[in-house]
């Protein structure tokens, strides 16, 4: 009787132990998933130039300083 008792909590605590690492493992899955893409959209990125298009000035348009140039 000892015996059975004893292989039916070991196998409670083993199932116990299986769902924990289940949960664990999609964790992690889920993670490294998210921590690969995060890389590859840091090398997508590209540089800015700045100045690009008429950026950095402004041509006024109405008013008395019509057509001027402003820059910051």
């Amino acid at each position: 009787m000892v015996m059975a008792i004893k292989s039916k909590t070991f196998k409670k605590e083993k199932t116990k132990e299986m769902r924990d690492n289940k949960v664990l493992e999609a964790f992690k899955k889920k993670l490294e998933k998210k921590l690969k893409e995060m890389e590859l959209f840091k090398n997508l990125k590209k540089e800015v130039e700045t100045g690009a298009n008429g950026t950095q000035s402004y041509i006024i348009k109405e008013g008395i300083n019509k057509g001027k140039l402003v820059k910051k």
